[in-house]
């Protein structure tokens, strides 16, 4: 199953190390297959995005991300990709970048030609070939047309989707320089969020074998928010399904409930074709935090 990883230090451009594959030989890499993919996204000192990306198409390939990679930002988004939609290409690879803005996403749209006759001309601004590439379009149209409000963008570009689309799951992050959008929709994927004060720094672990590593959380405080819990810190909250989690440049947040019931046109897993169905399904895995 894909994975999420966002993380905001508010003010504070915070230095982070990232690998978001572990060693091959590890026991996490051991228990399930490669990924498709890896991104990591952040922004520079003029809040100028940044990506780095690669399709896992062979073993040399997957090097990429496996090297650590040190980056310095006030937000941080990276994505580890199983493939439902589209080849193994950078192009599919999340996370993407529109308008000055990174996101990422973990779930299933079907029915994409209705999509793409939806965004119209803004079907232009689709390089790949997936189906959240096409969603960032659409809330990336939807926020132009209301001025810039990322709120409203998103939220009416999430209400067309779940009502008009069969959807399996809508779970994203989208990033600015200054902060954190964030949605859980429906209750299909897991997607968590934790509050960290200072205190001890930065040791978090997925299952995957993605680590993170920041010694100025010792001093700061962040927002890091997960397709799963990535210590064993009692503050991880999980979302609740259809509410727009906002993470300000403050460090303030918003919860503002978006989506409510489930989509018009849900899902199973059983109606999945057999690649959807195996990015979709969480690996089975033993793992401990470290």
């Amino acid at each position: 199953m894909c994975r999420l990883f966002g993380m905001s230090a508010g003010r504070v451009r915070a230095r982070a190390t990232f690998w978001l594959l572990d060693a091959p030989d590890s026991l996490a890499a051991q228990s399930h297959r490669e990924p498709d993919g890896t991104g990591l996204g952040w922004f520079d000192e003029d809040g100028v995005a940044q990506v780095r990306k690669q399709a896992i198409a062979a073993y040399g390939d997957a090097e990429f991300a496996r090297e650590a990679r040190e980056v310095c930002s006030e937000t941080f988004l990276a994505h580890i990709r199983f493939a439902s939609t589209g080849a193994l290409l950078e192009r599919n690879t999340h996370p993407f970048e529109l308008d000055g803005r990174l996101f990422a996403h973990n779930g299933v749209i079907e029915e994409l030609p209705a999509l793409d006759a939806h965004l119209g001309e803004d079907r232009s601004l689709v390089k790949g070939d997936t189906d959240s590439e096409r969603l960032f379009a659409l809330i990336t149209r939807e926020i132009a047309a209301r001025d810039g409000d990322v709120h409203g963008g998103i939220a009416a570009a999430c209400t067309w989707v779940a009502q008009s689309l069969p959807v399996f799951a809508l779970n994203f992050v989208l990033s600015t320089s200054e902060g954190l959008w964030v949605l859980r929709y429906p209750s299909t994927h897991d997607l968590f969020m934790l509050e960290r004060a200072p205190g001890a720094p930065l040791a978090h672990a997925s299952s995957l074998g993605t680590r993170v590593r920041s010694a100025q959380a010792a001093e700061h405080p962040l927002v890091v928010v997960a397709s799963e819990r990535m210590d064993a810190d009692p503050g991880w909250q999980e979302l609740t399904s259809g509410e727009l989690v906002h993470v300000g440049h403050t460090l303030a947040i918003s919860r503002h409930q978006i989506l409510a019931g489930p989509p018009a046109r849900l899902l199973t897993l059983a109606d999945l074709s057999a690649k959807a169905q195996a990015s979709q399904t969480p690996a089975k895995h033993t793992s401990e935090h470290t």
